[in-house]
């Protein structure tokens, strides 16, 4: 059974993020083919470039269980996390099975719903929206591609920092290649599908790109790895504590997290 904490207060997005990242961050919620792909837990899924490049998507990795990699991951996590792009709710699954304080949050309402059958709790949130416990969490997380999230990888670390106590971890996966390219892309199911008809931006970030944008803004580096054929990245951020007060991550809850979602992206239809 998973465990509720007191992580609902709530605050503005970062004032650092564009309006237009944060607007097309949803754009993803409106493609049919993922949500389908979700609800049967089978591919095949891809995010698919202007000029016909498929990207595949990993739907069975990401509908089974934590494997060896994620199990790598979520040892590293520290105090309450909040799971960025949480998908089909995997992480957020085992981490409240292990009795951590945990909250993923999607864009997707199927992904957020399979995230709720599993035991873990979710909301239908964009990570540029205002989230609870905005500079209370200990760990964020951006697995599965997600740092690609808003296709401005600076923008997205600004907001990850403004998530974070002063000196929190970002944990994040990054493209087991070197590169770092922006393009708009759109998902589609087969790769002569058609798609929504909608693309957004997205990025692809190897890890010596990901360090740059580091470099760039308040983190130090807490780690590299691969396990699986994946690479991971793990941040920490470089900020004071303004204040003497310790972060509140342990007050038990009942309801909080369905009563901070917004009218527009509800947790789940239930």
């Amino acid at each position: 059974m998973s465990t509720a904490y007191d992580l609902t207060g709530t605050g503005p997005a970062d004032a650092g993020v564009p309006e237009s990242v944060a607007e097309v961050a949803t754009d993803w919620a409106a493609a049919d083919p993922y949500s389908a792909a979700l609800r049967t837990g089978q591919g095949p899924l891809f995010l698919r470039r202007a000029d016909g490049w498929l990207l595949p998507l990993e739907v069975e990795r990401w509908c089974a269980r934590a494997d060896p990699a994620d199990l790598a991951i979520l040892d590293r996590c520290e105090g309450a996390v909040l799971d960025v792009g949480c998908g089909p709710g995997r992480l957020v699954a085992e981490l409240a099975a292990r009795g951590r304080p945990v909250l993923g949050i999607d864009v997707s309402e199927a992904a957020v719903a399979h995230t709720l059958r599993l035991g873990g709790q979710a909301l239908r949130r964009s990570v540029f929206d205002p989230l609870p416990g905005e500079g209370r969490w200990a760990t964020v997380l951006l697995i599965d591609g997600n740092v690609g999230i808003g296709g401005d990888p600076l923008a997205l670390l600004r907001r990850a920092a403004a998530l974070l106590v002063p000196g929190g971890l970002l944990i994040a996966e990054t493209a087991p290649v070197d590169v770092d390219e922006r393009a708009e892309v759109e998902v589609v199911g087969l790769p002569e599908a058609g798609g929504t008809g909608r693309a957004f931006p997205w990025a692809r970030v190897g890890t010596p790109a990901l360090l740059r944008y580091a470099d760039r803004g308040d983190w130090r580096t807490a780690g590299q790895w691969t396990a699986g054929g994946r690479c991971f990245l793990a941040l920490r951020s470089r900020s004071a504590r303004s204040s003497a007060e310790p972060p509140k991550s342990a007050a038990v809850i009942s309801s909080q997290w369905a009563r901070n979602a917004s009218a527009e992206r509800p947790v789940a239809d239930r």
